[in-house]
């Protein structure tokens, strides 16, 4: 299977994204509008031609730059916990844009979406593949150090890291606004999500689930 519009192609692909979205249920994703946004998107976009046909696997793939595209299972996991008992996203900053694919997916969700990318390349990629997917008038890129985040258009509802951080980094905590979420991967060996919420009087902290993600870093490349 590729990406060029061959006979019974798109078929093809609608079937294998219901087919993941199917799994996604039966693994414990239950936000009817987070497994609506996956199905949304074709992730087939946004992967290398060479992999292509693992589109919808349930698996990381890599990009190139030592980068990954996160598997389907752990995008819709991050933002059902973003989610939850909340009303929606409201403005969201994203940490590691990569290819683009989970800020297509956070499009469908909410209209302000803001993707960082450090990698120029892969900056480059994200935007092709979001005009291919047909998202690009609702995500606005910025190629920049993510662990800065982009203070100019702080505050975030939602602040989601898609790289490992040892720990919080500082300026992402300031720019979340009050009453606000951001999830990362922490650890430098063993990496689990956690959970910031911005209180009142303080920030709450949830560790969760273990997860394996390329790491942070500083920089421009």
């Amino acid at each position: 299977m590729t990406r060029a519009a061959a006979p019974g192609a798109a078929t093809a692909y609608a079937n294998a994204r219901a087919t993941m979205v199917r799994r996604l249920r039966e693994q414990g994703i239950h936000d009817e509008d987070v497994l609506a946004a996956l199905a949304a998107v074709p992730r087939h976009l946004f992967v290398e031609e060479a992999l292509v046909w693992r589109a919808y696997d349930d698996t990381a793939l890599p990009l190139g730059s030592a980068q990954t595209i996160s598997q389907p299972f752990v995008v819709a996991r991050m933002i059902e916990i973003l989610l939850d008992r909340r009303g929606g996203l409201g403005k969201t900053l994203e940490i590691g844009a990569g290819c683009g694919y989970q800020a297509a997916v956070l499009a469908q969700l909410t209209s302000e979406v803001y993707a960082v990318e450090r990698i120029a390349s892969l900056l480059a990629l994200a935007k092709v593949n979001l005009r291919k997917a047909g998202s690009q008038s609702r995500v606005r890129f910025k190629y920049a150090d993510g662990q800065l985040g982009l203070p100019e258009a702080a505050p975030f509802d939602t602040v989601i890291v898609a790289a490992a951080a040892p720990r919080v980094p500082p300026a992402l905590l300031q720019q979340l606004a009050l009453g606000g979420r951001m999830l990362l991967p922490l650890g430098a060996g063993e990496q689990r999500l956690t959970l910031i919420e911005r209180r009142a009087e303080a920030y709450l902290e949830t560790r969760l689930d273990g997860v394996r993600f390329v790491p942070l870093l500083s920089g421009l490349e």
